[in-house]
């Protein structure tokens, strides 16, 4: 058996007390509060043309809109009742909250991406393998995708985690600190990723391909996912189809897009042309890689306790 202080000490380093079962606020009748980040982009381009709002009004139902700076967070409120739907957030958010108890469902996802995420080091860095990371100092979000990336890869490598020196970083201050030459490397995600490369000429020096599906996940509120199929359904369908406009329409979406994200067009157009934004339906058989995730995780000891990953309830699109 777990200790419960381990476990919440283990939780804690990913800030995730707050997941913990506590006294959570019930959906409020007639809303749909979605929790975001800034670059959710089929949620951004939703919420700019305020398609939502415009489908759900037969329902009575009015749209609200939260931002948070990262995915953990959204978990928290989602799990506190504080919103009711996430916007996508990368394949192990689910695992650490599922970790932590929270009481969430899968509601969509968006197919595999493994280009979408990378391992850069500056362009004239004398590293060229991820075997050279051995001894190195590599930025990484804790957490995030790319924490899964940057364990798989050295896996592949032979490399235990420990054998590189983490520095757990925001987007921004790890690519703050690899131009400086205070760390080695740095794991980063689109459009961080692809912004890094043209502005600095970062190098990519492993990918996604081989090691890491990424896929990211729309979740919901159990309570609510189990008492609003109708909203739900609405909402599966505008992102699928906003998903679908976004690939049929490259250029429009990158000018759109960073103009919210304030990014050169350039920048979203190759970040986007590495993401499917094929937004699918979520299955307990889709989930393999949630397993392996959480799997590798728990031997590095950075979750609290085993996880099933194929034990959260999964909404699932009416006409299906």
């Amino acid at each position: 058996m777990i200790d419960r202080r381990h476990a919440l000490r283990a939780a804690a380093g990913f800030g995730l007390l707050a997941l913990f079962p506590g006294a959570g606020r019930a959906a409020e009748p007639g809303k749909l509060r979605i929790g975001f980040q800034k670059s959710s982009t089929l949620i951004a381009l939703l919420k700019q043309d305020a398609v939502l709002e415009k489908a759900l009004a037969p329902l009575a139902v009015t749209v609200s809109w939260h931002e948070f700076t990262s995915g953990l967070p959204i978990m928290e409120a989602l799990n506190a009742g504080q919103i009711d739907v996430s916007a996508d957030v990368a394949d192990t958010v689910p695992i650490f909250a599922q970790a932590a108890q929270a009481r969430i469902a899968y509601v969509a996802q968006e197919a595999a991406s493994p280009k979408a995420q990378a391992i850069l080091v500056g362009a004239d860095s004398p590293i060229k393998s991820v075997a050279d990371l051995k001894g190195r100092k590599v930025a990484v979000t804790k957490g995030a995708g790319s924490h899964y990336l940057l364990l798989a890869a050295l896996q592949a490598a032979n490399l235990p985690f420990r054998s590189i020196s983490p520095a757990y970083l925001t987007p921004s201050d790890g690519r703050a600190a690899l131009a400086s030459g205070s760390v080695d490397a740095w794991v980063a995600w689109d459009p961080f990723l692809s912004a890094a490369e043209q502005q600095t000429g970062a190098r990519i020096l492993q990918d996604g391909t081989g090691l890491s599906q990424y896929k990211r996940y729309y979740l919901a509120g159990a309570d609510y996912a189990a008492q609003r199929a109708d909203v739900l359904a609405i909402l599966f369908g505008k992102l699928r189809e906003t998903g679908t406009w976004v690939k049929a329409n490259p250029d429009a979406a990158a000018t759109r897009l960073g103009a919210l994200w304030k990014l050169e067009p350039a920048v979203v157009l190759q970040a986007n042309g590495r993401r499917s934004y094929a937004v699918e339906p979520v299955t307990r058989a889709g989930l393999s890689e949630q397993q392996t995730i959480a799997d590798a995780f728990r031997a590095e000891g950075l979750l609290p306790r085993p996880v099933d990953a194929s034990a959260l309830p999964i909404w699932v699109p009416p006409s299906l």
